[in-house]
């Protein structure tokens, strides 16, 4: 432990409140690069630093939430990362230096993106920019750093890997949750607690958005999923608008006091504010918590490296044709209990009247309990039947979509008839996109946003690796945050393609299908396009004749435990007559691993 952790294993620290708001107060826009101003007007920031410390703060956050490339770039900034960040310490150094007392400087950093420039950044580059920014808040001294204010849970895991690797201080990661109880993301605190359990971070809590109370409910389910130490920073309430578009808060300094005992209670052991908080928030909240002991469990100790993210474990299921949902009800079940986190409802793939992906996936997860993935193909619906399926599937649960262009099935004596087509994949990843923003395909303004983790499917058996490369890279450029890919037989193709799309690092979802004789395998090589399987693997099934099934399961296996030490999961298709219990424990030894 350093002296950071030390402190919080035995007491509650008082995090200072807003800077934004005050800076704001004072007349500056909101819409500027308020972090500028530790170069143009230090003095200002050095005052709002001291007067959170003459209230008590024993914490106290660089004025650098927002100061990454990215975001400076809106503003003509972007060259000066170094300068703004660099002072931006300095002064909360001089502050804490004045205080006369033990304080620490956390550095503050923001996601890497704002939700307008989310889906045209790849990951890759999200990393790089928050790696920039941590190294020069560590490099100038900070003792902590404070990641917050995150609505999307993938941003923030992405962080804490960045913050963790990169800087060698502490790390407190903060989520900022609606008032549903979710992320922007659609992820609960339980998700949260799930995602971050693993990584040795030195507080894990939430910031902004929600006011004393909706953040002390927060707080209470972040305790039931975790046993790591908590932060929370409530805003001072809802904002109100004014006059010269100004916004104002009207929480009581003794009512924010009330709730920083409550959330102390709950077990945070870092209390402080965010949006609207002034020092006589803070100045409440410190005298209410003066000397209090912690109230949890001892944190975790830090490791000396960050642990590879868990594994997700998936089942692949075929929308069922009509009449048919007990069966794939029962299959899923199955998968459930093997291990399976995630169901994929996959598009029916005969001309048979079948059951829409979206409907099962709402059936499935509000019956089983389980996440469900729906894969969307848009060659049957018009663009205005798929923005109001979607909106549906989003008011019932189902957040997760596979964006597919998808194609009509063989009828008879038409073998070529053709859909609707009036999107393809990329199309309909971009009016995803569009709703988690808050407008509809014509850019019309929604009454809210959505929060969908939007998907794409790539092909590794493609005849073709470059035109699939590219159409990858467009799906990803429209806001497809993974992928998920075709079902593979052999991993050198996928190593190919996904060697390519490295510079985007999505998430990847890699599909495993078992062959369950010789003959589909041999099938799938000659006569299905776009599909590679080994000769190695053909004469295997030949050679395993009854027991070809078995063997096909073996193979299937191997592949998923190979595949696994890259892939951020493992979905494992389940035709009928499988044998999915050697992949599933393939799975779950690959996900218990370090």
């Amino acid at each position: 432990m350093n002296e950071f952790t030390a402190r919080l294993a035995g007491s509650v620290l008082v995090a200072d409140g807003a800077m934004g708001t005050v800076l704001h107060a004072a007349g500056n826009p909101l819409d500027r690069a308020l972090a500028e101003l530790n170069l143009s007007n230090a003095a200002l920031v050095r005052t709002v630093h001291d007067s959170y410390l003459d209230a008590g703060a024993e914490i106290v956050q660089t004025n650098t939430f927002g100061a990454n490339r990215l975001r400076l770039a809106e503003s003509g900034l972007a060259e000066q990362v170094r300068e703004i960040n660099a002072a931006g310490v300095r002064v909360a150094r001089e502050a804490a230096a004045g205080a006369g007392r033990a304080v620490f400087v956390a550095g503050s950093v923001s996601p890497a993106v704002t939700i307008r420039q989310r889906r045209r950044v790849p990951v890759a580059q999200r990393a790089a920019t928050l790696r920039e920014q941590v190294e020069v808040l560590v490099g100038e001294g900070v003792d902590l750093v404070v990641l917050e204010t995150f609505g999307y849970l993938d941003e923030l895991v992405e962080a804490i890997e960045v913050a963790l690797g990169t800087g060698g201080v502490p790390v407190i990661a903060q989520a900022t949750f609606a008032a549903d109880g979710r992320m922007l993301s659609g992820d609960t605190a339980a998700d949260l607690c799930r995602a971050v359990e693993a990584w040795p971070v030195a507080a894990l809590g939430t910031n902004c958005t929600l006011g004393p109370q909706g953040v002390l409910a927060v707080v209470e389910q972040l305790r039931a999923g975790t046993a790591l130490p908590l932060s929370a920073q409530p805003n001072a309430g809802l904002p109100r608008r004014t006059v010269g578009s100004r916004f104002t808060y009207d929480v009581e300094a003794d009512y924010f006091a009330r709730y920083a005992r409550l959330l102390a209670d709950a077990g945070a052991v870092i209390v402080g504010g965010c949006c609207g908080t002034t020092p006589a928030h803070v100045r409440a909240a410190a005298d209410a918590l003066r000397e209090r002991p912690a109230t949890r469990t001892a944190p975790r100790r830090p490791g000396t490296a960050p642990p590879r993210r868990p594994l997700l474990i998936g089942a692949e299921i075929e929308a069922p044709p009509a009449g048919r949902l007990a069966a794939a009800r029962d299959t899923a079940i199955a998968a459930r209990d093997q291990g399976a986190t995630l169901l994929a409802l996959a598009a029916g793939s005969t001309a048979r009247a079948h059951l829409s992906p979206v409907t099962v996936a709402v059936n499935l997860q509000n019956e089983l309990g389980v996440e469900t993935l729906a894969c969307v193909p848009t060659w049957d619906k018009t663009i205005m039947a798929l923005q109001a399926d979607l909106l549906g599937a989003h008011a019932l649960g189902v957040r997760r979509i596979v964006c597919e262009t998808g194609r009509p099935p063989l009828l008879g004596d038409y073998p070529h008839v053709d859909g609707v087509w009036d999107v393809d994949s990329v199309g309909l990843v971009a009016l995803l996109a569009g709703l988690n923003d808050g407008t509809d395909y014509n850019g019309l303004h929604l009454a809210g946003k959505t929060a969908f983790d939007i998907g794409a499917r790539i092909n590794p058996g493609a005849l073709d690796v470059d035109e699939e490369l590219a159409g990858a890279r467009r799906k990803i450029e429209a806001g497809a945050a993974f992928v998920l890919t075709r079902p593979v037989y052999e991993p050198d193709r996928l190593r190919v393609l996904l060697d390519g799309l490295e510079e985007h690092a999505p998430r990847v979802l890699v599909c495993v299908r078992p062959l369950r004789s010789f003959a589909e395998a041999e099938y799938l090589r000659h006569e299905v396009p776009d599909v590679a399987v080994p000769s190695a693997t053909l004469a295997a099934l030949r050679r395993a004749g009854d027991a070809a099934v078995a063997v096909g399961a073996e193979l299937a296996a191997e592949l998923v435990a190979e595949v696994a030490q890259t892939a951020a999961g493992v979905v494992i298709a389940l035709p009928d007559g499988v044998l999915a219990d050697p992949l599933f424990a393939a799975a779950r030894e690959a996900a218990a691993r370090p």
